[in-house]
Formats: structure tokens, sequence, C-alpha cells
């Protein structure tokens, strides 16, 4: 089982645990025990539709006799009316991962409708979207799994697949030379080949940068259009390019103009607006 897989089902127990605590005491007082039934998701919202694949990995551990019929899936257009999927099977499970289903794909789409969005705008330009670590905690890998369904390129999953040297590393360092000579040296003493990207603030370190080798991404941060511009012609194509630093739905589009390869965007993950969905139960005649 690959460990995505182990870190969902991980996620999935615990958000369980945190709900349900000692018993689901409303339905267990309201519904006759072995209630059968039927429910359905319904759309709310028009967007992406984001996290079928990990409602399916909910039911299944709350009750791996629910049967679902998926008639959206992820990645597809919704609108509202639009019915995602039908859960046939015990009342009582239905209802106990009702929520944590509704919670997880709300977010999750959210995201990939933004992410969409993103691409759409960045759509005639070579620039791809990046995400961020600015994540939800606990939550990273469905917020980032949410960026992908939307068409969006994950960046870094933590810390430990990528050397990104920021602000404060280059500060703590001595300088730009002095950290990307320490993280080389440190890569060949750890055995790690993992990729080294650092950001820059100027032109000054910019030029720093050019001039050391051993980097494969350079992060151009808070740079004006002009300033990025200059900085994209003087890389000329030897490294790999990302713009940062305040960039939203609104301005992304002229960021790409400046002839970056990847934009990042914390406002994919931190700031989206959940889509709005529910969970109904469909009523036998």
């Amino acid at each position: 089982m690959k460990s995505e897989t182990l870190s969902l089902h991980e996620f999935i127990r615990n958000a369980l645990t945190e709900d349900v605590g000692n018993g689901d005491h409303t339905s267990l007082s309201t519904i006759p025990k072995g209630q059968q039934g039927r429910a359905k998701l319904l759309i709310k919202d028009t967007g992406i539709l984001a996290g079928v694949s990990v409602a399916l990995e909910i039911f299944k551990i709350v009750d791996p006799s629910l049967t679902i019929e998926v008639l959206i899936k992820d990645g597809e257009s919704v609108q509202p009316g639009d019915v995602g999927f039908y859960v046939d099977g015990s009342v009582h499970a239905i209802l106990i991962a009702e929520r944590l289903v509704l919670n997880t794909m709300q977010r999750m789409s959210g995201i990939a409708t933004t992410t969409h969005n993103v691409v759409k705008l960045l759509e005639g330009t070579k620039t791809k979207v990046l995400d961020t670590r600015k994540t939800t905690p606990g939550l990273r890998y469905l917020e980032k799994l949410a960026v992908k369904i939307g068409g969006g390129v994950n960046h870094r999953f933590g810390l430990y697949d990528m050397i990104l040297i920021k602000d404060n590393h280059v500060d703590y360092a001595g300088g730009t030379a002095k950290a990307i000579e320490a993280s080389k040296k440190y890569l060949k003493a750890n055995n790690l080949d993992i990729p080294i990207e650092i950001e820059v603030r100027n032109m000054a370190e910019l030029n720093e940068v050019i001039n050391s080798s051993g980097v494969d991404r350079i992060l151009l941060d808070n740079f004006t259009f002009e300033k990025l511009k200059e900085a994209v012609a003087l890389i000329n194509k030897r490294f790999i390019t990302e713009a940062s630093g305040g960039i939203t739905e609104e301005n992304v589009l002229e960021y790409a103009l400046c002839g970056v390869d990847y934009v990042s965007m914390g406002a994919l993950t931190h700031s989206v607006k959940s889509l709005d969905m529910s969970l109904k139960a469909v009523k036998s005649n």
C-alpha cells in the first residue's frame, strides 16, 4: 500500500474519532438499527468537483458494505442541481460519514475550482501555477491533491523533498553564495539527490546566484513587473524561474507575461471559498 493511502486512512480514522467519539447518539436514538437507505451528493455551486476518491475511502472505512454510484468524477465541472454520487446502505453509516465527506469535498472542490480558474487565465502562456506549503496542518495531502485535480502543479510537499533556500536561510548562512555552497556540501555528504531552489530579493542576489553553480531553480520574490522581466532576460533560460509574492487571480496573468516558468500562489490553499454541497436523503416512494 502506498504511503499516500496510509496517510489518507490515518487522516480519515482520526477525523472519525474526533467526530463520532463514543457514538452518534442522535442517529442511534432516532433511527432503528439496521435501517437501509439512499443519499445523494447534491451540488449547490458552480465549479470543479474534487474529493470523490477521498469520499469513497471514507465510506469504505465507515462501512465496507456501503455501495456508491459515482455520476461525476474528480476534475469535472459541476453546477447547482447536479448530483455527484448516490450512496446506498446502512443509514447509520451514511450519517456517520456525512460530515467528513462534505467537509473534505467542499474544501477540496474550492481549491480545485480556484486552481482551475488560474490555469484558465494562464492559457496561451508557458507559465504553470504552483501551490505552496501554506496549507492546513494535517490536510496538506488532500489540499495538494485538490490543486492537481484543478490542473495546477505541486511544489515540494514538505521540508524533506527539496532544498529551498529562502531569505532567512541566506541571512543566517551569511549570504547567497555561502548558502548555496553549504547546501551542495550537505547533499553530497548525506548522499541525497533532491533539487536546490534559491529565493532572491534583488538583482544583486540574482547575479550572485547566476555566478554560482548547482542551483536548479531561482525564485524571484516580490519583484516588480519591470524587474521581473529584466531578471528573466538576464537568466536567459539557464535556470528554471519562479515568481512569488502577492500573486492573485487579478494579477497572475501579468506575472506570467513576464516570462517566468512558474508562479507560486499561497492563495490556492490558504484563502479559498469552499464549494457548497450537501448529502441529502433520497426518500423512497
